[in-house]
């Protein structure tokens, strides 16, 4: 256990905030100005987590704190007889116990289950096939016909169940295996970009046990995961100074696969620190 003056932990604390205000600034104006933006609202809206939420440093579970650390009154710290604050391990898992290893089982099969490269993002034209009602406020690329007939021409290979739930009902057949709740652990795979993305919707849901540079670097993660959904999708997204993989031609393919494989590099790394810390962690509280 290493525990750290006021010296030492205030420093990681601003320089954590700081990164977060670079990630969330641009948010904040726009929120202020009551404007949407399609692409990053997605990383605060369907994942449920605020710009504060996003600044709040967390030490990691084997750091305690000295001084006056506004850790004092958060949920799962406690401070003992010399002063020092950190994690309340016992609580955390006597309050959380099921959820945690939920989501360490869930982590590892990503991990364990074959890695499949072969889906080329049809999951968001799925969404807006053979419907009037798409989910984004954007022009499609190539028209309603036209994105249809790309569903139409390939074989949806879709493993994650959350994009899958919004599939429309058309859609929903074409998939090469339908999905559900309960077989996602033997489903999800580490090629997923959107389990990928996910990564920053664990770390924010364990909570205390993630220190403020992984949950970070999570983020970071998801936001280039979006770009990648977003820009592989049938919408339209130059306007907003985004690119397109043209998913629809050779060329396209072989750069959403490319990209793809990056991600899922990048991921593995956060991925087993995630699962480490969740271990690690159940071991000294139980």
């Amino acid at each position: 256990m290493q525990v750290l003056s006021p010296e030492q932990w205030e420093p990681s604390a601003a320089a954590h905030a700081e990164r977060a205000r670079g990630f969330t600034a641009e948010h904040l104006e726009r929120r202020s100005r009551g404007e949407k933006h399609p692409v990053w609202d997605f990383l605060f809206d369907y994942y449920p987590v605020t710009p504060a939420q996003l600044a709040r440093w967390h030490p990691g579970p084997d750091v305690r704190l000295r001084g006056e650390c506004p850790h004092i009154g958060w949920r799962y710290y406690d401070t003992d007889p010399e002063g020092t604050t950190g994690v309340d391990l016992g609580s955390l898992w006597d309050q959380r116990g099921s959820s945690l290893r939920y989501i360490r089982d869930l982590l590892a099969a990503t991990e364990e289950n074959t890695a499949h490269f072969d889906c080329l993002g049809l999951h968001e034209w799925a969404m807006v096939y053979r419907t009037d009602n798409p989910r984004h406020d954007l022009p499609l690329r190539l028209g309603r016909s036209g994105t249809d007939a790309v569903v139409e021409k390939h074989q949806i290979r879709c493993t994650h169940y959350d994009a899958f739930r919004f599939f429309t009902r058309p859609a929903r057949p074409l998939n090469i295996t339908p999905l559900t709740r309960d077989d996602q652990p033997s489903r999800e795979q580490r090629g997923c970009v959107h389990a990928t993305m996910d990564l920053y919707k664990w770390a924010h849901k364990l909570g205390p046990l993630v220190p403020g540079d992984l949950f970070l670097d999570c983020f970071e993660l998801a936001r280039a995961a979006r770009v990648l959904d977003m820009e592989a999708s049938p919408y339209d997204v130059r306007p907003l100074g985004f690119g397109v993989v043209p998913i629809e031609t050779t060329e396209g393919k072989r750069m959403y696969v490319e990209r793809q494989r990056e991600l899922a590099r990048r991921a593995t790394p956060l991925r087993r620190r995630l699962i480490t810390l969740i271990g690690e962690t159940s071991r000294v509280a139980l």
